[in-house]
C-alpha cells in the first residue's frame, strides 16, 4: 500500500534531494514543506499523511516545541524529526516527546529509506550514533554488549551486515562477528529469528 510522506525542511537542496530520493522508492509517495506552517497546511489538506519529517531548525520549530505542536494537534500521525546539528540529548529528548524517529541528516540514503520503513511499520527508530550506551535489563541478562545490541537493532531493522557497518564506523567482517556472537546468545539460527527474538524480548 502507498505511503504518503510529508517533508518539512527550510533549505531548499535538502527538502528537494530528501524528497526526490525518496520519492523513488516504489511504496512511497511525497509531499513537501518550507516550514512548520506549510506543514500543519499539508497535513489538514485532503491527502492522509502517514509520516511528516520534521527539520529541527526550520522556521516555526522553536526548537521541539513544533514537534509538540504536531504531535498535539496530529496524534494519528507519525511523526520523526531530522536534523544536521542536534545534540544526542535534543534527540533523546524529541523521542522522550514522543518523536517516532529521528533521522540525521547525515543519514546514508539506503539506510534512510530502511528507517522510515522501520517507523511507518509501527517501530520507531532511533540511529547507532546516537545511543547513550545503555543496555535494558533484557540485553544484560542475555550479556549483549553495547557493540552487539547495536548490530542487533541493524538486523531488527532489516540492515545487511555492510549497512551495519557502515552505519557503525567498523569492518563488515567485525559485524560478522557480532553477528554470530548474537545468534548464540539468543539461541537462535539466523537473522530473521534474532530479529523476532529482539521484538519479543523489547530490546529497543
Amino acid at each position: 500500500m502507498m505511503k504518503n510522506i510529508l517533508v518539512a525542511d527550510d533549505h531548499d537542496l535538502v527538502r528537494d534531494t530528501v524528497a526526490a530520493y525518496l520519492g523513488s522508492v516504489e511504496e512511497f509517495a511525497v509531499v513537501t514543506a518550507s516550514d512548520l506552517s506549510g506543514a500543519e497546511k499539508q497535513l489538514h489538506g485532503s491527502l492522509p499523511i502517514d509520516l511528516v519529517i520534521l527539520d529541527y531548525h526550520m522556521p516555526g520549530m522553536n526548537g521541539l516545541e513544533g514537534l509538540d505542536r504536531i504531535r498535539r494537534r496530529f496524534p494519528h500521525i507519525r511523526v520523526a524529526l531530522m536534523s544536521g546539528v542536534a545534540t544526542k540529548e535534543i534527540a533523546n529528548a524529541a523521542m522522550e516527546r514522543g518523536a517516532h524517529g529521528f533521522l540525521p541528516k547525515s543519514t546514508p540514503a539506503a539506510s534512510m529509506v530502511n528507517a522510515i520503513r522501520f517507523v511507518l511499520s509501527g517501530e520507531r527508530y532511533f540511529p547507532f550514533g546516537f545511543a547513550d550506551g545503555t543496555r535494558n535489563a533484557a540485553a544484560a541478562k542475555l550479556e549483549l554488549s553495547n557493540r552487539e545490541c547495536e548490530t542487533l537493532q541493524g538486523l531488527t531493522q532489516g540492515l545487511t551486515n555492510k549497512q551495519i557497518a557502515r552505519d557503525l564506523g567498523v569492518q563488515e567482517v567485525t559485524v560478522k562477528l557480532h553477528v554470530k556472537n548474537i545468534l548464540a546468545k539468543l539461541g537462535v539460527q539466523n537473522r530473521t529469528q534474532a530479529a523476532l527474538a529482539a521484538k519479543e524480548l523489547q530490546l529497543f
